[in-house]
Order: structure tokens, then C-alpha cells, then sequence
């Protein structure tokens, strides 16, 4: 999503937004927006909205302010935010309506939107899902406009013909993508560690097939803006991940409350600063539950402790 939320420039892709960003704020941090509707931030709680409003409006603006406030005390030391989509879509209408108002708030406040959909279906629903999380549609009607992220996370189990879809969209409109290569939680070996009969893992296929992507959509380019998703709980496979996906941005989840550590993510900053995003939900939007803080303050302290210890490893 651009800042001003206009269309983006011919020339100005993700990898050079992006880039810029990291080198403007001296932060790789990727602020998470996961909502728990029962666990906001206390001032969230009295949202204005309209007095016969049901409970998905309610909670949709209570999500919305909670959302507001951490971008406004986190956000300065972070280059993106990260929604969480499902966090917002199980609001309902409401709930959509303002991931979209996030998201804008987001981009005034400098930073890029990074939609965690993990989208992945057959061409025409991919088609689809990329219009409206990052191009929007031309209609009869005329133009609807979509979330216009500045990426989204997309899932690569139905192959290479599925991921074109998103591939062209990120292509025409300047956009990225982050596809899933291997992720963090413990159920990821029970298939993407899975050793293949020509060798090598599915993780390494998928990896591969990435690599191939990026070099299709964008060769020649420094950074690439076909990215991974790269889980930071099992650092030992950055180093491999790094060899198959030279150019590629990682996006690496999940530091702090699921047991990742910054110092471990070396080997993702291979390109250069811009090629490992470290993102960092709950341990910042829950800082002040350890520390006894105001929500913001301790907001704010635990992301700058992040974006000091990830920039010390470049």
C-alpha cells in the first residue's frame, strides 16, 4: 500500500520500496496485527461506534483502535506491519472494513502492508484472491478498489500454475509476494521436511520453485520481489534456505512469544539488511503483561529492543 494509497509507480516495485524503507528507519521489524478480540489494549475497549451497532461492528472497532494505538507506539521502529487477515475476517463486514482502515493507517504512518492471507487456489480463484488483497478490479461498475497491500502471503501446495496468478498481479501492480517455504510450527515436518526421491526435501522443491519464479518476474534485480516465508524457530535451515533463494526477501516469524530468537537470523541477511524481515507479534502487543507497563510504552520498548538487536547482526 502506498502512502498516499494512490496506484504505484511504474519502476517503484517492493523490492525498492522496501529496500528503502529498511535503510530509512534502520529497522528490519515487521509488526504483527494478530486482534484477540478478549485480550486488546484497555483503551481499545471504548471505541466509538454507532449505538445500535451488533457485536461484529462492535468488536470490529474495538480491533480497530487496539490496532491504531500499537501502530502509533510500535510502528516507528518497524518498516511494515503484518495483518493478520482471518484475524479480522472472522469480524465479519465490519471486520474487513476495518483491516482496510488499518492497513491506511498503517501506510500514513510510513510503513508497508504486508497481508498475511496465505492465499492458494486453481488460476481464476487465485486470480481473484491477488485482485483483492493487492490490485483491486476494474469492474462494469467501475474500479473496485481492494486492500492494495504492499504483499501478501501466498501458499504454494497446489504448485507453480497457482502461484502465476499472484506472481502476475505483484508483477503489474509493483507488489510482492511471500510464499511458504518452511514455516515454524511443529506440524511443518509432517510434509515440507519430507524427503523427495530425486533428494533433497519439499521444502527445498518449494524453495527451488520460488527461486525460479523470482527469476522469471524480476531477473537481474539485486532483491527479488518473490519473497519466503521462513519460520525463525529452526535457524539451521536459513543457511540452506539462503543457498537455493539467493535473492529472495525472507519473511521470518516468529521471535519472542514462540521461541525464535534475533540473534539466530544471520544467515537471512545474506543480500543485505533488506533481506530478512524480522516479525514480531504478540511479544510486542503483550509487552506490557511481563513488564507491568503502560501498554504503549512497553509496546514501543520491545520494538526498538527488536529492531537494535536485528540490526546489530548486518
Amino acid at each position: 500500500m502506498t502512502d498516499d494509497g494512490g496506484a504505484r509507480a511504474a519502476g517503484n516495485g517492493f523490492p525498492g520500496r522496501l529496500a528503502a524503507r529498511v535503510a530509512q528507519r534502520e529497522s528490519q521489524i515487521v509488526l504483527g496485527l494478530d486482534p484477540d478480540p478478549s485480550r486488546l489494549w484497555p483503551q481499545a475497549a471504548g471505541a466509538v461506534r454507532a449505538p445500535d451497532a451488533g457485536a461484529d461492528a462492535a468488536a470490529a472497532a474495538a480491533v480497530e483502535a487496539h490496532c491504531r494505538a500499537l501502530i502509533d507506539a510500535a510502528g516507528p521502529a518497524c518498516v511494515a506491519v503484518k495483518p493478520q487477515v482471518a484475524c479480522f475476517e472472522r469480524l465479519g463486514a465490519p471486520g474487513w472494513a476495518a483491516l482496510a482502515r488499518v492497513a491506511a493507517h498503517a501506510a500514513e504512518a510510513g510503513l508497508l502492508v504486508i497481508a498475511d492471507a496465505k492465499r492458494g487456489d486453481i488460476d481464476v480463484t487465485a486470480a481473484a484472491y491477488a485482485q483483492g488483497l493487492l490490485t483491486g478490479l476494474d469492474t462494469p461498475f467501475g474500479a473496485v478498489g481492494g486492500l492494495r497491500a504492499d504483499a501478501t502471503t501466498v501458499n504454494p501446495y497446489l504448485g507453480a500454475d497457482a502461484l502465476a496468478p499472484f506472481a502476475d498481479a505483484a508483477a503489474r501492480s509493483g507488489a510482492g509476494l511471500f510464499v511458504l517455504v518452511r514455516t515454524s510450527n511443529p506440524g511443518a515436518a509432517d510434509i515440507e521436511d519430507l524427503a523427495l526421491a530425486e533428494g533433497g526435501t519439499v521444502w527445498e522443491r518449494v524453495a527451488r520453485l520460488v527461486d525460479e519464479l523470482g527469476r522469471a518476474h524480476d531477473p537481474g534485480e539485486p532483491l527479488s520481489a518473490i519473497g519466503a516465508v521462513m519460520g525463525a524457530t529452526r535457524p539451521e535451515h536459513l543457511a540452506r534456505a539462503r543457498e537455493l533463494l539467493p535473492r529472495a526477501p525472507f519473511l521470518l516469524p516468529v521471535i519472542g512469544a514462540q521461541g525464535g530468537r534475533v540473534e539466530d537470523l544471520a544467515p537471512a541477511f545474506a543480500p543485505g539488511r533488506a533481506g530478512g524481515l524480522v516479525t514480531a507479534s504478540r511479544s510486542i502487543a503483550r509487552a506490557h503483561e511481563a513488564s507491568g507497563e503502560p501498554p504503549a510504552t512497553a509496546a514501543r520498548r520491545e520494538a526498538e529492543r527488536l529492531r537494535e538487536a536485528a540490526w546489530a547482526l548486518v
